[in-house]
């Protein structure tokens, strides 16, 4: 099997596997039990936290455990939109976020907050003077991912940070970080909330956490009896501790594994780049885990379900969807109707690349003469 689909999801490590089980196996209690085995476990979940916290130099209270990235990026935003609108109900999110940002931002509208949606430039970075211009005294929330999950354009988050208090210094900023964390540096003082997915980075399906600053005043969206204020119903110590594994791995060695995925990148792009019909949708500020492609005439979902028979997995728009991030960038309809994306990660072996061009150039050629190109 060759397996390009990093960006989608990534299989769980030995290590975080082995953390799962040891943890099952040895904190049989609930963390909310006032007994000695929940008081045991709760240590545990505060041992945990605490590792978390020193690997991004956070405190521990600013770590707010969540079933998934979707459900951080909700806890985020509409628990930041609840605690303030009575100081604004102005939001400013970018053209390139994940579709789950898009639907809470539907969400929102519907029930009374204003949306603008800040530019960016040809290489897909934010337009400083445009964002600077759409912060509004009542703007109480601007949230850009760290990098775009279709594109990988990368953003510059404490650039951003400086211009948006600049304008408005109550202004909250969210980074969704599903892409970032495990690939490339992050540094949380950049951001008020960050929302982090453990399936992105090696670790178990089913968890994820909110970074918020501890002077973010958000409102829970789920409630019920707990010492805290903010309920996400989340109490797997298991999951935690093997999120908490996959981090400290997935953290390791980021400048030498970027170096290594980029030679994995250009020896695609160097392949594809000269096949008719094929355009890299790749700017300078795209991270070389993400590599995103466009054909003129063929459907995506077709080849990659040629390729799928090989045993090559990568991930398309589906038929005439259109790719947002795509679009935001090279406004160009079709170009932005059938992408492919290509992911890397630091298990990625040249051998599997070798193979992915080989047996992608055949697919590719086939489904040219099937329609006549």
């Amino acid at each position: 099997m060759t397996y390009l689909d990093y960006s989608t999801t990534t299989p769980v490590s030995l290590e975080a596997l082995d953390s799962y089980t040891r943890l099952s196996k040895e904190f049989i209690g609930s963390i909310n039990s006032h007994n000695e085995l929940g008081n045991q476990a709760k240590k545990m979940l505060d041992n945990i936290t605490k590792e978390i916290s020193n690997m991004f130099n956070v405190m521990e209270s600013e770590i707010i455990y969540t079933n998934s990235g979707l459900e951080a990026n909700n806890l985020a935003l509409i628990g930041v939109c609840l605690a303030n609108h009575k100081r604004g109900k102005h939001l400013i999110v970018s053209k390139l976020e994940h579709p789950s940002i898009y639907g809470i931002c539907n969400y929102l509208e519907s029930i009374g907050f204003e949306i603008s949606y800040v530019n960016n430039d040809a290489d897909g970075l934010i337009v400083f003077d445009d964002l600077k211009n759409l912060i509004r005294p009542d703007t109480i929330l601007v949230s850009i991912s760290a990098v775009n999950y279709e594109t990988g354009v990368r953003q510059p988050l404490k650039m951003l940070r400086q211009i948006i208090k600049k304008e408005n210094p109550m202004t909250l900023f969210h980074s969704d970080l599903a892409q970032a964390i495990g690939k490339t540096a992050i540094n949380f003082r950049d951001i008020d909330l960050g929302s982090v997915s453990s399936h992105k980075f090696f670790g178990p399906k089913g968890i994820g956490f909110l970074y918020k600053n501890s002077s973010v005043k958000i409102s829970p969206l789920i409630y019920g009896d707990s010492k805290s204020n903010i309920i996400t119903g989340v109490n797997s110590l298991p999951l935690i501790g093997s999120m908490k594994e996959a981090l400290k791995i997935s953290l390791k060695d980021l400048d030498k594994r970027e170096r290594y995925i980029s030679l994995l990148n250009e020896r695609i792009v160097a392949k594809l780049e000269n096949i008719e019909g094929i355009k890299i949708n790749k700017t300078k500020y795209s991270i070389p885990h993400i590599l995103s492609i466009s054909f003129d005439k063929i459907i995506a979902e077709s080849l990659a379900n040629q390729l799928a028979g090989h045993e090559i997995y990568v991930s398309t728009n589906q038929s005439n969807e259109i790719s947002s991030s795509v679009m935001a960038i090279y406004n160009d309809l079709s170009r932005s109707k059938s992408c492919m994306r290509i992911s890397l990660s630091y298990k990625t072996t040249v051998l599997e690349i070798n193979r992915f061009l080989s047996i992608f150039e055949v697919e590719y050629k086939k489904l040219k003469n099937l329609i006549g190109g």
